[in-house]
């Protein structure tokens, strides 16, 4: 005769005790990081609540750029590209908790395919020869690029290029230039003030290479997909540049009509050398 062991539903077997103390375990470790702001959608929710705030960028009365100027560089696009933003690439390791929240450096920039003007994507335009704010930035004349909350330096994670990223320090490595991206005008227009909301070429100082967006070497960052930033000139056969080094500063309607470059289409860079 065969014998059944019958259970009710109130019967505990195997290591239910011990079971039911990791499991409270669990709960109160997840109520205390919450509480804490530790969990990983906190995070997330933090930092892009603290980098996607909007920024509003300067506006241009006479149409010229001027140091202390907040503005977005746009690159153009192309066939096998949308038109992306200069933007800083941070995670949820980048941000640090202070008042204001700021940004652990160094950190990495991309070519975000949001064109919005927010912590992320504006850059101000500051002097290095001694310049004062508010004066005409000209062609071929150095200056760096800062975020609303710090500075932007140059090998690239994919292509081996040299790297655009941000630091905090002033140096030769943060020193850009802006020249006219048609070859046949650059020379006419050196020393002409640059104007804002147009195609230029952003050229790094010490090396004169372009900053240049790359379609064909994509990232996966906390923002989707986006484009791997360098410096690096690419020329066509004719010997000039290609769309790829074709950026846009773009600022402000003074009307109050949105951004400008919109209808034409915030740390220092540095650059660092491949190894």
């Amino acid at each position: 005769m065969t014998y059944r062991r019958l259970y009710q539903p109130k019967v505990k077997t195997g290591n239910w005790f011990e079971e039911l103390l990791i499991k409270e375990d669990t709960i109160k470790e997840f109520l205390n990081k919450r509480g804490r702001g530790e969990l990983l959608s906190q995070k997330v929710d933090f930092l892009k609540q603290n980098i996607l705030k909007p920024v509003n960028l300067s506006a241009t009365i006479n149409g010229q750029l001027r140091f202390g100027d907040v503005v977005m560089l746009v690159n153009v696009g192309g066939a096998d590209r949308e038109h992306s933003a200069l933007s800083i690439n941070a995670n949820i390791d980048n941000l640090v908790k202070t008042s204001p929240p700021s940004i652990k450096i160094p950190c990495g920039v991309s070519g975000g395919r949001g064109i919005q003007s927010c912590v992320r994507t504006a850059f101000i335009i500051t002097s290095v020869d001694g310049s004062p704010e508010g004066s005409t930035l000209h062609f071929d004349q150095s200056f760096a690029l800062r975020t609303t909350s710090g500075f932007a330096k140059g090998c690239a994670k994919k292509s081996g290029l040299q790297d655009v990223y941000l630091d905090e320090t002033l140096s030769i490595l943060s020193r850009w230039k802006i020249s006219h991206f048609d070859p046949q005008e650059r020379f006419e227009s050196e020393g002409l003030p640059v104007p804002a909301n147009e195609k230029v070429l952003v050229v790094h100082c010490m090396t004169n290479q372009g900053l240049a967006v790359l379609s064909e070497k994509q990232l996966w960052t906390a923002y989707g997909r986006e484009y791997e930033v360098v410096a690096h000139t690419f020329l066509d056969t004719h010997r000039a540049e290609q769309d790829v080094n074709f950026w846009i500063l773009g600022t402000s309607d003074p009307a109050g009509d949105g951004l400008l470059f919109l209808r034409h289409l915030q740390l220092e860079v540095h650059v660092q050398q491949p190894t």
